[in-house]
């Protein structure tokens, strides 16, 4: 009998150990070059690297990014569509992965690009709106009509694409005191006071930085102890570390580049993530480089660059590491696929599995909890 017990515990606890290892991947794609639904859900094994197609969303107009609400049960996405842009609510079973389209409200700006979200508001970057927009969560989980609009004025020195402000990103710091937003066309960081019980003031401007003239910012990321930031510029390649403190101070304190020596194409740098254990900083580049630089984080906020290495397709656009730090997952835009990579949690190397999910334009990725 105690045989049968010891048998049934192992049983148990092997099958708890694999469920551990299973997540939900969310994919938001391009629906205007190729055919897609929208939304895309897999099923993530992060110990084989193997995954399986769950469920998908139907006729969503290019959800390019999403948003997942902290207790898994609703998703927001971007619908990138020019001056018909909107931002969509859904409701999301994480087990069946099934997305339910819940309300959708106008952008307020053209080419929405990024959002963010918590138990109270849903906050967008409009790209080429060049402003930011607030939306309040409805109890059943869709959005209000925009509470807050913040206009970016001004324009950058390059013509082609600093003319006017480009707002990239929205992003929280760790104590949700502030969010931060990076103006490509203004070659700015903005910060942002937080009030998210506020009726239409949820932001209101602490101050910004500058970042060198031409650059664009585009994305940028904390450290995991929230006293570094380090943002990626999408212009000349550029990454730059601040230094963060809890008053939502920025400083530059270090400046590099990821394009490797004595390259000559064209440059593109798009997204840039810290692996689950903060020990390691990873950046895509587009365009003609088409490769992910890898590099290891110091307890002093410095880097050091391990490889740099083809992400094995063309215009990763995004990716994301599972919560384990198993695998690291690259979206290609132009290409319409996502390849997977090994990671190596030792030396934060990657290494091509030979899986790929083909999917068209594949633009925003996002792992959760099954």
């Amino acid at each position: 009998m105690k045989r049968i017990y010891v048998m049934l515990f192992l049983a148990m606890a092997f099958s708890n150990l694999q469920a551990q290892n299973k997540f939900n991947l969310l994919v938001g794609t391009y629906t205007n070059t190729c055919e897609s639904k929208g939304i895309y859900v897999y099923e993530f094994d992060a110990a084989s690297g193997d995954f399986k197609l769950k469920n998908s969303s139907e006729n969503v107009v290019s959800p390019s990014y999403l948003s997942v609400s902290a207790d898994n049960k609703f998703v927001y996405a971007v619908n990138e569509n020019g001056p018909q842009s909107t931002v969509s609510a859904f409701g999301f079973n994480a087990k069946s992965g099934k997305i339910n389209f819940l309300n959708k409200n106008d952008a307020l700006g053209a080419d929405p690009c990024h959002l963010i979200n918590d138990d109270k508001n849903v906050i967008v970057a409009n790209y080429s709106g060049g402003n930011i927009v607030v939306y309040k969560k409805n109890t059943d989980g869709s959005i209000s009509t925009v509470q807050q609009l913040i206009q970016h004025e001004g324009k950058g020195t390059n013509p082609a694409r600093q003319e006017k402000a480009h707002v990239h990103m929205v992003v929280f710091s760790p104590d949700k005191k502030f969010v931060l937003s990076n103006d490509l066309g203004l070659d700015k960081v903005f910060i942002y006071k937080y009030n998210p019980n506020s009726k239409n003031e949820m932001l209101t401007l602490k101050g910004s930085v500058d970042v060198k003239a031409g650059s664009g910012p585009r994305h940028l990321t904390f450290s995991k102890d929230g006293k570094f930031v380090y943002l990626i510029q999408e212009l000349d390649a550029t990454l730059t570390t601040f230094s963060y403190d809890k008053s939502g101070s920025l400083k530059k304190i270090a400046e590099t580049s990821i394009l490797p020596k004595d390259f000559k194409g064209g440059t593109s740098a798009a997204a840039i993530k810290i692996s689950p254990d903060g020990k390691f900083l990873y950046v895509t580049d587009r365009v003609d480089a088409n490769n992910i630089s890898v590099y290891k984080i110091f307890k002093n906020g410095g880097i050091e660059l391990v490889e740099q290495q083809s992400t094995l397709g063309k215009g990763p656009r995004d990716f994301s590491i599972d919560p384990t730090g198993n695998y690291l997952l690259v979206g290609h835009q132009y290409t319409n696929d996502i390849i997977i990579f090994k990671r190596d949690k030792i030396t934060g190397k990657l290494k091509d599995t030979g899986k790929k999910i083909e999917l068209c334009s594949p633009v925003g990725l996002v792992f959760t909890k099954i």
